[in-house]
């Protein structure tokens, strides 16, 4: 495992499941062998994550930058926007939706994703 990596060398990667979406894996379990996934999630404006559930996963959202919506069973609608935290419980349902400007994501998975 690397101690100190330069996100500028990883790799965009396609979302394994919603299209036009891209993942910059950077501290993985399959990588570097941690029990957390941490990756940066670029999502377009006019793209959207569909609605979907981590069932083993809390998801952390942290917005780097961008403008969107999200949904979280049990929580409702809200804007996602810098300076907002976003923690998904496992099993539940969340959608990110109405990009209107570029979104970048810091996302945590514990345990990891991949």
């Amino acid at each position: 495992m690397e101690i100190c990596k330069s996100v500028a060398n990883l790799t965009w990667r396609p979302h394994p499941v919603a299209r036009g979406i891209t993942i910059k894996p950077l501290a993985t379990k399959s990588e570097d062998g941690l029990d957390v996934t941490c990756m940066l999630v670029k999502i377009p404006a006019g793209a959207e994550v569909p609605e979907h559930i981590h069932e083993e996963q809390v998801d952390i959202l942290y917005p780097l930058s961008g403008q969107a919506e999200m949904t979280v069973e049990g929580a409702g609608q809200f804007a996602l926007k810098p300076g907002m935290v976003v923690r998904v419980p496992k099993g539940t349902k969340h959608k990110i939706f109405n990009v209107t400007e570029e979104l970048l994501l810091y996302d945590v998975f514990q345990p990891p994703t991949l």
